[in-house]
C-alpha cells in the first residue's frame, strides 16, 4: 500500500498550537476482577464421583462486535493446553498473537538514512506482541457479556512508520441486548477494528494486511493499532441487515501516532491535554452469504474532531476537523454451495478530510479479491488493489515555498496473497508499484515487495 498507518512525508510541518477546555464525555466501565475457586467434595463411601465441570464455550471469548474477526481459538498453535483449559473453566481464554512485517523498495538502491520518507525505500522491518486476555463474567451473573484486555509492544524500524511502544492495547466492558440486537462497548478502545471496515478482505485480521486501505479516518483521529482512546461504542442491528453505529472518542494527538506515544506512554492516560472530543457515526446495510445470498457491506460514516489542527491555510489553529467516508463490497460469484462465502469480490472505498487541515485530503481504492482461490486452499485469499491519494495543496505550497519539490497525488497497485500455512500460521505476500509514493520530496516511483507473518498462539 501507499503509506503505512502513521506514516507522515517528511518536511510536513508538524508544530500545531493547541488551545482550549478539554471536555470529554465518555461513559467507561473498566476492570472487572474475575476470579473462582475450584471445589473438590471428598466423601467416604462408594458414592458416585461427582461430575466433571462443564467448560465454557471458547468462542463466545473470541473478539466480539466490531467489522473484523479474529480467526477461531481452533486456529492456533498450542501451547500449554492444560493451562488453557483451566482458564476456560473459569470462564477465561487467554491468546498471543505476534507478526512480523518486510518491506523493499526493488528499483532503486536504499537511500541514506536521513533522506528516508516512505517505507521501504531503506528494508523496512516492524513486529508487534499481542497478549490478549478476555473474560466472559457469567461468575458475576452477567450474560452475553465480555471484558476484553490486551496490550501490546510494537516496534519499526522506521519511526514515522511505527510507532516504537510498549502500552495498553484494548481495555474494555462489552455486553448485547435484545437478543444481540444492541451492541455496547466502553472503555479503551483501537476503533479502526469497529469502524470503516478495513478489514473487509478476507473479514480476518489474519489476512488485514490486504484490507481496505487509507489513513484518513486516522487523520481524522480515530483511534488505531497499536494506539487506543477512551471509548463509548453503540452498535444497533435494525430490520433487513441495516445497522447503525456511533461511538463518543478521546481524540488521538492530531500530530501522529509518535506523538501521541510521547505523550502518552502507557496509554492508559485518559485525557492529555488538548485532544477533545471525535464523534463517529456510521450507518450501513451488512448481508452475510448464504445458500441463496451473496455477500453485500455497504457503509457510509462521519468522523468529527473538535481537537484543534493546525490550519494551513491561515496558520491558526481551529476545530472541526473530519472525514467522510463510503465503503461497498460485493460478492461476484460463490464457488462453494458448502462454503458460500468462497467466491469472488470486488468493492471500492472514497474517503475525504479538508485539505487545509490535513497532508493527504482524498483516497480512492478500487479492489478484486476471491476468498479460497483454490479448492484445496480454503483460508486464502488473493488479492488487487488499486488506490489514489491526494496530496494537500495547502500543505504542498508550503514545501514550496520553503524550496522543496513534491508530488500532486500518490497512486498504487498492489497484487497480494494471504496463505494460511498452518493451524494458526499466516503468511502474506504483496507486490505494489507506486507513483509518487510521498508528498515531498519528489523521489522516483518505487516497486516494493512486503512479506507479513502472523502467529496466533
Amino acid at each position: 500500500m501507499l503509506f503505512t498507518r502513521t506514516e507522515h512525508a517528511r518536511g510536513i510541518p508538524r508544530t500545531i498550537h493547541r488551545t482550549g477546555t478539554v471536555i470529554l464525555a465518555a461513559a467507561c466501565v473498566l476492570f472487572v476482577a474475575v476470579s473462582g475457586n475450584a471445589q473438590t467434595d471428598h466423601t467416604a463411601g462408594n458414592l458416585p464421583a461427582l461430575p466433571k465441570p462443564v467448560e465454557h464455550p471458547i468462542e463466545g471469548l473470541n473478539f466480539a462486535g466490531g467489522d473484523a474477526a479474529m480467526p477461531p481459538f481452533s486456529d492456533r498453535i498450542k501451547i500449554a493446553p492444560a493451562f488453557h483449559r483451566a482458564l476456560l473453566r473459569k470462564g477465561m481464554a487467554f491468546r498471543v498473537i505476534t507478526g512480523m512485517q518486510y518491506t523493499q523498495n526493488t528499483l532503486d538502491a536504499p537511500v541514506p538514512a536521513d533522506e528516508q520518507v516512505y517505507a521501504g525505500q531503506r528494508p523496512f522491518g516492524s513486529i508487534f506482541v499481542q497478549p490478549i486476555l478476555a473474560a466472559d463474567l457469567r461468575q458475576f451473573g452477567l450474560h452475553n457479556a465480555q471484558l476484553y484486555m490486551g496490550a501490546v509492544w510494537n516496534w519499526a524500524s522506521w519511526e514515522p512508520a511505527g510507532p516504537k511502544t510498549i502500552q495498553l492495547w484494548n481495555l474494555y466492558f462489552y455486553k448485547t441486548f435484545g437478543e444481540d440486537r444492541v451492541e455496547v462497548k466502553a472503555g479503551y478502545l483501537s476503533n479502526n477494528m469497529n469502524f470503516v471496515g478495513f478489514f473487509v478482505v478476507g473479514g480476518s485480521t489474519a489476512t488485514a494486511t490486504q484490507g481496505a486501505y487509507g489513513i484518513l479516518p486516522d487523520e481524522a483521529g480515530l483511534s488505531y493499532f497499536p494506539l487506543t482512546a477512551p471509548s463509548f461504542n453503540l452498535r444497533v442491528h435494525g430490520p433487513g441487515h441495516t445497522y447503525f453505529q456511533t461511538a463518543v472518542q478521546r481524540s488521538l494527538d492530531p500530530r501522529g501516532g509518535p506523538t501521541e506515544v510521547e505523550r502518552n506512554h502507557t496509554g492508559f492516560r485518559f485525557i492529555p491535554h488538548g485532544d477533545k472530543l471525535v464523534l463517529v457515526n456510521e450507518a450501513g446495510y451488512l448481508r452475510p452469504s448464504g445458500k441463496d445470498a451473496r455477500d453485500a457491506w455497504f457503509r457510509a460514516g462521519y468522523i468529527h474532531n473538535a481537537t484543534r489542527y493546525q490550519d494551513e491555510a491561515t496558520g491558526q489553529p481551529k476545530p472541526g476537523n473530519y472525514c467522510a467516508y463510503v465503503l461497498m463490497d460485493y460478492q461476484l460469484s460463490q464457488s462453494s454451495r458448502v462454503h458460500p462465502n468462497h467466491g469472488l469480490y470486488a468493492g471500492g472505498s472514497f474517503m475525504t478530510v479538508p485539505a487545509t487541515m490535513n497532508a493527504y485530503p482524498r483516497y480512492y481504492e478500487a479492489r478484486l479479491y476471491q476468498e479460497a482461490p483454490f479448492r484445496k486452499r480454503p483460508d486464502d485469499v488473493v488479492s488487487l488493489i488499486a488506490s489514489y491519494t491526494g496530496y494537500s495543496r495547502y500543505f504542498r505550497d508550503n514545501l514550496v515555498r520553503a524550496g522543496k519539490s513534491t508530488w500532486q497525488s500518490g497512486t498504487t497497485l498492489t497484487a497480494g496473497y494471504s496463505l494460511h500455512a498452518s493451524r494458526g500460521n499466516y503468511v502474506s505476500f504483496g507486490l505494489g508499484y507506486a507513483h509518487g509514493p510521498a508528498i515531498s520530496p519528489r523521489v522516483p516511483d518505487a516497486l516494493r515487495v512486503t512479506l507479513n507473518w502472523t502467529l496466533f498462539f
